[in-house]
């Protein structure tokens, strides 16, 4: 099935590409998602029309991007949490936890854009990349500490 991609998706195409798609794929994500449109005719000429107001918006949108790489490049998270005394964790550090300490760290990050790239079930320092856009990914060191008993 044909359709024309209304954003840039990673791994599928750029704003405007008119691209092969599984049907499925087609009727529950893109087009629910308003990621793109049928390539019908209609929705070409359509397209046309707005194509400026999308590059727009996408432009825009990748300058917020950059914007966020610049502050986030030497961000170093600092994540507490329950240990046993040689460094292992109860339980394992995820995305909830890392979102959690950028919030508070000051960055508005949704968890689907963290990529965790081993499972973290120890104290010490750890590499995690943040895609911020299709094209920007910036990494972050976080830290995890042993949560100190009073």
């Amino acid at each position: 099935m044909q359709v024309i991609l209304l954003e840039n998706i990673q791994k599928l195409g750029n704003l405007g590409d008119i691209i092969n798609v599984k049907a499925g794929y087609t009727r529950n994500f893109l087009i629910p998602k308003g990621k793109a449109k049928l390539a019908t005719k209609t929705n070409l000429v359509e397209f046309e029309l707005i194509r400026a107001k999308l590059q727009i918006a996408e432009a825009k949108t990748l300058k917020n991007a950059k914007a966020i790489e610049t502050k986030m490049t030497n961000t170093i998270c600092i994540i507490q949490a329950n240990a046993s005394e040689e460094g292992k964790l109860f339980g394992s550090i995820n995305t909830t936890d890392i979102q959690t300490s950028l919030i508070k760290s000051g960055f508005k990050i949704e968890k689907r854009n963290i990529d965790i790239p081993e499972t973290i079930r120890h104290t010490g320092e750890y590499k995690i990349n943040i895609n911020l856009h299709t094209n920007i990914t910036v990494s972050v060191k976080i830290v995890i500490e042993a949560l100190q008993k009073v």
